[in-house]
């Protein structure tokens, strides 16, 4: 196996990808009050995955497309077996996969660098002061 692949998919196998982790080109917290409702917590996190960088290996696939806080688009791919978050596709970062971290089969590798909407922040939740805070989106 090429120790640069990490692997993921859904809870019920019926999905399945890999991602190129040199390819990947960051990975945040997002403490926003979509990222709260669509993973049931207090923050998604998520890996950034160009394209290239990306493969889907076997599964159908489903999304719910909303506008997000910040007025672009925001759809949130799942298996529609299972229910299982994947990932998420942008409007205003097109070719990017913001692979969500508890789809990977290990994501131990995961270095957040950043949390972005801190100012939805749940009382329950924990904003990690060691790496860059934003209140909202980081630069808008």
């Amino acid at each position: 196996m090429n120790d640069d692949i990490q692997k993921g998919g859904c809870l019920c196998g019926a999905v399945r990808f890999g991602v190129r982790q040199s390819g990947v080109v960051s990975a945040h917290h997002c403490h926003c009050r979509d990222c709260q409702r669509a993973t049931g917590s207090a923050m998604a996190t998520f890996a950034a995955v160009p394209d290239p960088a990306f493969e889907l290996e076997s599964g159908q696939l489903k999304s719910y497309t909303v506008t997000g806080a910040s007025g672009g688009q925001v759809s949130r791919v799942f298996c529609p077996e299972c229910g299982s978050q994947l990932w998420s596709e942008v409007t205003i970062m097109p070719g990017v996969k913001f692979i969500k971290g508890g789809a990977f089969d290990d994501a131990s590798w995961i270095r957040p660098v950043s949390s972005f909407w801190t100012g939805s922040t749940q009382p329950w939740g924990h904003v990690d002061t060691t790496i860059a805070i934003f209140e909202a989106n980081p630069g808008g």
